[in-house]
């Protein structure tokens, strides 16, 4: 990936331990000379699913995972997934509701100071909303161009992240790899991180 240009790869934090970034592979990342950045996904597809309860459960199981798993450095962030085109009243509710309890997840487990960063994942409206509101710190804007306010946030450079239309690539001449391109806003913090001293 290094080779083809990309300085970043995006990677999971979830509770299913098949698709979440592991000890090795962020390790091996590093050493490559890629930047790594963690996304807490599980259901978040549906309104249904947030609540400040399911935000201060996600919260501290991605902070343990963080923490205790990858050593993923202070200063860095962790990124939620809010996965559909919410509603500006999903937003001002349930979703807010959710991010209001990562937050408070994040402080209780650092007692009060928390070494990373919460940042949102989804549309332009859900980033901005949040962003505004300082449930998160960082947005990552979703690639579904039709979500609500998500043009107007990408050609207003108010990303931190955006993720491009998937693309494929032949990595060290093997089979194909299917991704979806993401770039980093040069003029805004992005809270990827890289380990070292291992």
């Amino acid at each position: 990936m290094r080779a083809q240009g990309y300085d970043f790869v995006m990677r999971y934090d979830s509770h299913n331990a098949a698709k979440n970034l592991s000890l090795g592979e962020a390790r091996a990342l590093s050493a490559a000379g890629l930047l790594i950045g963690a996304v807490w996904e599980t259901a978040g597809t549906h309104a249904s699913f947030f609540s400040r309860a399911q935000g201060v459960a996600d919260g501290g199981a991605a902070f343990h995972m963080a923490k205790a798993a990858i050593g993923q450095p202070a200063g860095s962030a962790i990124y939620f997934a809010v996965d559909y085109d919410a509603t500006e009243a999903d937003i001002e509710a349930p979703v807010s509701d959710y991010f209001a309890g990562v937050k408070m997840a994040f402080a209780a487990a650092a007692d009060g100071l928390s070494p990373y960063a919460v940042g949102v994942y989804g549309s332009g409206l859900c980033c901005d909303t949040l962003v505004d509101k300082q449930l998160a710190t960082l947005g990552w804007l979703s690639q579904s161009g039709g979500f609500a306010g998500s043009k107007a946030y990408a050609e207003g450079a108010r990303y931190n992240l955006i993720q491009r239309l998937p693309a494929h690539a032949s990595i060290d001449a093997g089979p194909e790899l299917n991704f979806d391109p993401d770039a980093s806003n040069p003029d805004q913090p992005h809270g990827l991180f890289r380990l070292t001293g291992f």
